[in-house]
């Protein structure tokens, strides 16, 4: 098969100089069949209720599930080379330059996944293509041109191996001790062979750290990328006709060079899992035979693709060119949870590592390289001392100032060293030791609005406040319809150089102050601010768009942000109803109710939520995967339906969001859902939110009245009345507007856990547990000395690391996981049948049950087919299986591991008394929809003797089950926005409880109770009983289904999940009806209410408007989202953590964080 692309085409030099659009149009010539049809999105109705079989048989899984050689991204080891002819030139032209590409397509594996490279690859971490194919001929190794360091083996820099291990466990982890790092300095330190207790005599810790922390030339060929101090000098406007500012000087800038960090990281044992050239990786859906494009990590994004493609040659160098993903994030933290100690972080991350190394903080792919200064507190008395400045005139400057500083540091860590290696790249040995030319390119930078404002030197919250584009503020609320996406694509930024020097000049050399008529007038429209953008000034010419690599921040924008804003004002609504403090307690309930899930996957909500104290990203993510049935019936009729149909789509888009893996298909179903979300969102405005006067919540107007009070306090102003105020439902947000850039990132970049601020903040805790060790003065020179330390330990230890020994990042999973289950086969909890029954005798749940467990036994043991399921065994044939001493054994937990839709291992646990709840596939010949549901009241596993003429031993593992019946007259599906609703078979149903084979179980299930349903006795009778667990005497009538709990949960709902078998996705797809949803103009019955022109509905503040200033700018009052005027700018992001980021506020451990 021929395929050509932006990186693997052919073409001639003179046709490309006879049709200049020829360059243009070679990256649209990869003519691979993308899916553009996403087939039937499960759509379940019927006007039958709990309509089920005669015998409860699900379908097996024998062969759902992809094979374990599979999950390494399932890339085939099978490659093809394709060598692509040139295109004819004209007639005319005798003589032809051909330009021949040796692309290199890997073979499509058994869940359809390929690779496809521009060259044959010289270096694959991965190992998927034999290194036969890997290059035609050896390439170049070029001795010392980067010569290995002298790396220092262990126990350096101390005497003995015992100090070394001895520091090592010191610097290991925080300040607090813990039972790992007990178990740690036992079993590494004490207990290693080479621990020599002579060796600790006259052993002193201080004197250990200053051999530690010494600096001579030697160390230094080791470990060239330590850190520099140095100063940082900026200009202060006087407002001086002579031109004459003020410079200021502030020291204490930390960094380490780029360029010798790149140096460090490719001599690192890590360097050996980098991916140097990328790829398209291609998924053949084995269902139709469809190909589409596959997006994950940034190496296999159009972003690396384009930019490997523009790579410049060196004259006179024959090296192979190769690119090193930069990937910086940066965000002010507070260091304790008392006090005004912060630091400004600013970590580097590399994009040839995968993902999954790159987002576990202790993998050692985080890269500290700075500490960004704040501005001190003693420019004000400078600012305040130039004459012929009003208050408000000082406001600009320091903000000014602020941003100055900003851009000054980055002008001093963009060095020469650093343009040069951008503009010629650097030759570097690498992991294989070959030599090649690497190319840093900055792809995208990672960052919570307030610090993108500063980057982009655009304003915050200005007239045009989106980093990425020129919409303007007042169009917004036009989210999501074709206007909207169409300004996004054509109204991208650009920087005007020429503009902003002369602004400057206006400023520096005419006196005009910052935010003037003329500076303002010189600047024009677009939020621009006075400030030279190192970025676009030094490698703009290179190639870096400055804006572009300023990606979506889901966590602070939706999580934290969209959101946030949403339930705030849900609840806003609900104290605006009758009995409005009745609603949210009932709501709090609701809460408090819902069961968790997973391993953390969902936690209990102890709390009143509604309070929302102390939440972090995570509890808003959980609040959304549970609030549909927690909302339901609590707003009238006509609302309560939109608000429903409104929380799926925004639990959809933001599960699709979030997926770790997307194709053509779910990008495209993204892109969708986002429309459908933006016409919710503004009916749900301009219908349900008008029909309302709605007022801030109590903690909202306690936050503003003490802000007020303070500020009354310093400025003399009087405080303003303590009354609540009026809280409108605002759209015109930038972090509402920054939702429709998503399926444009994803397909630039990879999906968004690849450049997350969560990593970042994740990161934040290394250098938290570093600062209770310092002396808190001079913070980031003392977190500087720590980083240090743990690093230079770090290298030592992993001098004695044999290739063979590292563990590859999608290395094949451990022989456990390989299972699809693990039951115990201890036999401590016996249980004798005879006395079983008689205890419980009466109970409705125990009712034939030892009938029902042979028939379950004589089914497994002649592996009867589907088509069997009505067969009926006679007395006789149950008599022929033989339990010993009718003594089956019961144990408390069962793991069910499952290949998850990105090719992962994972597992649940599955206990009766916590989480019970499974799935597993229909067993029905024609099933409405494609799972059945049980809830496990047992785990049981037994030794059986079938009798015969040999007589057979077997041991038989089983779950005794409570079955649940999808309610079919229920509307579920995406395509009508409600999620999928069951119950509990009624006891008189003959497979009201029944045997599971523990191996038909796909993985746990999230049922939440329907609490508008309420509770009652309709399929089970009132009373204790052993279907009832937890000891209640009734149940829930009906649940919920979540469908959100996690993104392997959500996926496995809809047909295009990559790692989901075949047989699976067919099932799911077969129980659809036929929508097409990624080229689809045509609505569905919920969203026929609604058509918006562009024109319509804007949330412009005007004096008509009864909204605070503060929501017309932001989404929130908390410090995340507070208001931040221009003198605020890089002070107001630097909140804490433990409040903003997925992280539990109570965790203390850090054993296993490493930069």
């Amino acid at each position: 098969m021929s395929m050509a692309g932006d990186s693997c085409n052919t073409s001639s030099l003179l046709e490309s100089q006879h049709h200049p659009e020829a360059e243009k149009e070679r990256g649209n010539e990869l003519d691979v069949e993308m899916g553009s049809n996403l087939g039937n999105l499960w759509d379940f109705s019927s006007p039958d209720e709990r309509a089920l079989p005669h015998r409860r048989i699900p379908r097996s899984l024998d062969r759902i599930e992809p094979s374990h050689d599979d999950l390494n991204h399932s890339d085939n080891t099978n490659a093809s080379s394709t060598e692509v002819a040139s295109v004819p030139a004209r007639s005319r032209i005798k003589r032809v330059l051909l330009l021949l590409r040796d692309t290199l397509q890997t073979s499509f594996s058994s869940v359809g996944l390929c690779r496809l490279y521009p060259r044959r690859p010289s270096f694959e971490p991965d190992r998927f293509v034999p290194s036969s194919l890997l290059a035609k001929t050896a390439p170049m190794a070029v001795e010392g041109a980067d010569p290995a360091p002298n790396v220092f083996a262990p126990p350096f820099p101390f005497p003995n191996m015992t100090i070394y291990r001895l520091m090592s466990w010191m610097n290991s982890g925080g300040h607090l001790l813990s039972e790992s790092k007990v178990s740690h300095l036992v079993k590494d330190v004490i207990l290693a062979d080479d621990f020599d207790r002579e060796h600790l005599q006259n052993f002193s810790v201080r004197r250990s750290l200053r051999e530690l922390d010494k600096d001579d030339q030697g160390r230094r060929v080791t470990f060239p990328d330590d850190w520099i101090e140095t100063s940082v000098t900026i200009d202060i406007p006087t407002k001086s006709k002579e031109g004459n500012p003020q410079p200021y000087t502030i020291d204490g800038f930390h960094y380490r060079p780029f360029v010798e960090v790149i140096r460090a990281a490719f001599a690192d044992v890590q360097a050996r899992a980098f991916h140097l050239l990328p790829f398209q990786r291609l998924w053949k859906d084995p269902l139709d035979g469809h190909q589409e494009r596959i997006f994950d990590e940034l190496y296999t994004s159009d972003a690396w693709l384009e930019a490997q493609d523009k790579l410049p040659k060196e004259p006179g160098c024959s090296l192979e060119r190769v690119i090193v993903g930069l990937m910086p994030f940066s965000d002010a933290t507070h260091l304790a949870n008392f006090g005004t100690a912060k630091a400004w972080p600013l970590y580097m991350y590399f994009g040839n590592l995968t993902k999954y190394a790159r987002s576990s903080p202790g993998s050692g792919a985080c890269h500290l390289v700075g500490f960004l200064p704040s501005l001190p507190d003693s420019v004000k008395d400078i600012i305040s001392t130039l004459s012929g400045i009003s208050k408000t005139g000082m406001a600009s400057i320091h903000a000014h100032c602020r941003r100055e500083l900003f851009h000054s540091c980055w002008s001093i860590m963009l060095d020469e060293d650093f343009v040069s290696a951008y503009r010629h790249g650097i030759v570097l040995k690498c992991a294989d030791g070959i030599a090649r030319r690497v190319f840093p390119r900055i792809f995208t930078y990672s960052a919570d609005y307030p610090e993108k404002v500063l980057i982009a030197t655009i304003k915050d919250m200005g007239l045009c406040p989106c980093p990425r584009c020129f919409t303007p503020k007042n169009m917004f609320n036009t989210l999501g319809l074709a206007g909207d996406m169409k300004r996004r694509l054509i109204n991208l930024r650009s920087y005007t150089m020429t503009k902003v020097v002369e602004a400057r000049n206006f400023i520096y050399k005419c006196g005009n102050t910052v935010g003037g008529v003329k500076v303002e007038h010189c600047l024009g429209e677009g939020s621009w601010v006075p400030i030279i953008n190192q970025f676009a000034a030094k490698l703009g010419p290179l190639g870096l768009d400055p804006f572009r690599m300023l990606v979506v921040d889901f966590m602070h924008e939706c999580e934290l942000g969209t959101w946030k804003a949403l339930f705030t004002h849900l609840l806003r609504l609900l104290h605006a109803l009758p009995r409005g403090s009745e609603l949210v307690a009932s709501l709090d309930s609701r809460f408090r109710q819902v069961p968790t899930f997973g391993n953390g996957i969902i936690r209990k909500f102890s709390n009143n939520t509604s309070e929302m104290k102390r939440l972090a990203a995570r509890d808003f993510e959980d609040i959304l995967q549970c609030a549909i049935p927690v909302f339901e019936g609590l707003f009238p009729a006509d609302h309560d339906v939109l608000v429903q149909s409104l929380l799926y789509r925004f639990a959809q888009w933001h599960a699709l969001a979030k997926l770790r893996l997307h194709s053509e298909s779910t990008v495209n179903l993204l892109g969708e859902t986002f429309k459908k979300l933006s016409q919710k969102l503004r009916k749900f405005r301009n219908f349900t939110c008008a029909a309302f006067k709605t007022l801030e919540l109590p903690r909202e107007a306690a936050a503003r009245q003490q802000k007020a009070a303070k500020h009354s306090e310093t400025n003399g102003v009087p405080p303003e009345s303590n009354g609540a105020r009026i809280k409108t439902f605002n759209l015109g947000t930038y972090k509402f507007h920054a939702m429709g850039d998503y399926p444009t990132t994803i397909r630039l970049f990879g999906t968004t856990d690849s450049f997350t601020t969560q990593i970042g903040e994740l990161a934040h805790r290394a250098l938290k547990a570093f600062y209770p060790l310092t002396s808190k003065i001079d913070t980031p020179r003392q977190l500087a000395k720590h980083e240090r330390r743990r690093r230079v330990l770090r290298r030592v230890a992993e001098v004695g690391i044999p290739s063979g020994s590292q563990p590859q990042a999608d290395g094949p999973p451990s022989t456990a996981s390989e299972q699809h289950h693990c039951i115990a086969t201890n036999r401590n909890n016996a249980v004798n049948l005879f006395a079983f029954l008689r205890e419980h005798d009466g109970d409705p749940a125990v009712k034939n049950f030892l009938p029902r467990l042979k028939d379950h036994i004589l089914y497994r043991l002649r592996k009867l087919d589907i088509g069997y399921c009505d067969h009926t065994f006679t007395d006789a044939e149950r008599s022929s299986i033989i339990i010993p001493n009718n003594t089956i054994y019961s144990v408390q937990t069962m793991q069910v591991h499952f290949t998850t839709y990105d090719l992962r291992r994972e597992y649940d646990t599955i206990n009766p008394r916590t989480h019970g709840d499974v799935m597993v596939l229909s067993g029905e010949t024609t099933p409405r929809h494609p799972y059945w549901y049980a809830r496990v009241l047992g785990i049981f596993h037994m030794e059986v003797w079938v009798a015969g003429d040999q007589p057979v031993k077997q041991h038989i593992e089983v779950l005794w089950v409570r079955w649940l019946a999808i309610l079919q007259s229920h509307r579920t599906g995406m395509n009508h926005g409600r999620l999928p609703k069951i119950a509990f078979v009624e006891e008189s149903d003959l497979d009201a409880f029944g045997f599971l084979d523990p191996g038909q179980v796909i993985r746990g299930a999230h049922l939440i109770p329907a609490f508008s349903s309420g509770r009652g006795t309709s399929s089970l009778r009132y009373g204790k009983s052993l279907a009832r667990p937890g000891g209640e005497l009734d149940d829930w009538e009906e649940h919920y289904v979540g469908i959100f709990v996690d993104r392997d949960m959500f996926m496995r709902y809809t047909h295009l999940g990559v790692g989901h078998s075949a047989m699976l996705r067919k099932v799911v797809r077969d129980c659809s009806e036929s929508v097409t949803v990624a080229r689809s103009n045509v609505m569905n019955d919920e969203d026929l209410d609604e058509v918006v022109s562009d024109a319509e509905g804007f949330d412009e503040c005007d004096n008509d408007q009864e909204v605070s200033e503060e929501e017309c700018d932001h989404d929130s009052d908390d410090a995340l989202d507070s208001e931040s005027s221009d003198d605020d700018v890089g002070d107001n992001h630097d909140d804490s953590d433990d409040v903003e980021g997925y992280e539990d506020a109570a965790d203390e451990e850090f054993d296993d964080l490493s930069f």
